[in-house]
């Protein structure tokens, strides 16, 4: 096969990579305009290289001039990570892949429950999905990796050792990778022993920033209508409940500043 005809073998891939990340990021965002938890933390995509392609192709013993026969043997092509908070929000990751209309999964691997010899821990699953082309609809595997922040930590310092190494990586850096590798597993187990806590604190936040973003752009639309005095004085009694810290204050504050922007829109309307 020519050389050059990688990039167009590749394009498809390239949009299945950019058509996924987009749709995981969009479940992130409607888990998030819901005001519920989302699973989902981050979402990253490639496309593998050519030369690991090729790489991978001569170890499987696949003829590097049968394009077929790559596609149909190296299933990692497109590859999207998806990272969680937690271990538990992994099941609940695959799951959502289950239910999608526009996957069709292949076959799983689960490398948490039995994690690799090297540590290596990760859920694996392998999907069709189809991208239109102008030649029309392709049907392409997609390899999508789901893990915790810790174990992408570990994952990303594990494979530029590989790399560095060639795959030879020496016995002590082995043994210092696993021992880090338990020490990630305990870090999860203890993140899940306070997860409940993690998350309700997250919640607050993120609902106080919310309230804080209504409050300010209610003081925004009044300065049209109000009284340059009048706005001191809500911008004063905003900062001084802000600086207590107090979420039901701050509450209290949103709905008094949400009538009294009715009001003055009332009145307007009314002149």
């Amino acid at each position: 096969m020519e050389i050059q005809l990688w990039r167009r073998i590749l394009d498809p891939y390239r949009q299945a990579v950019d058509e996924l990340v987009v749709k995981f990021n969009n479940i992130k965002k409607e888990y998030q305009d819901n005001g519920i938890y989302s699973p989902i933390e981050e979402v990253s995509g490639r496309v593998k290289r050519i030369y690991s392609i090729l790489e991978k192709a001569q170890r499987k013993g696949v003829n590097l001039d049968n394009v077929e026969m790559i596609e149909k043997n190296i299933e990692d092509i497109a590859g999207i990570r998806v990272i969680c908070q937690f271990v538990e929000d992994i099941e609940k990751v695959v799951d959502i892949i289950h239910n999608r209309s526009d996957l069709e999964v292949k076959n799983e691997k689960d490398y948490i429950s039995s994690a690799k010899d090297s540590g290596y821990r990760s859920y694996h699953v392998i999907a069709f999905y189809t991208v239109e082309t102008i030649s029309g609809p392709k049907k392409l595997e997609v390899e999508i990796q789901i893990r915790t922040l810790a174990m992408n930590f570990w994952s990303t310092i594990e494979h530029s050792l590989q790399y560095k190494y060639k795959g030879n990586i020496p016995q002590d850096v082995r043994e210092r990778l696993l021992s880090a590798a338990n020490a990630v597993g305990f870090l999860d187990n203890e993140m899940s022993s306070v997860r409940e806590e993690i998350m309700d604190a997250q919640n607050t936040n993120k609902e106080k920033a919310v309230m804080v973003s209504d409050i300010l752009s209610n003081i925004e639309n009044l300065y049209s209508v109000a009284s340059k005095r009048e706005i001191k004085k809500i911008q004063d009694e905003f900062y001084e409940i802000f600086a207590t810290d107090d979420h039901e204050l701050l509450r209290q504050f949103e709905r008094q500043l949400d009538v009294l922007a009715e009001n003055y829109k009332a009145q307007r309307v009314e002149n």
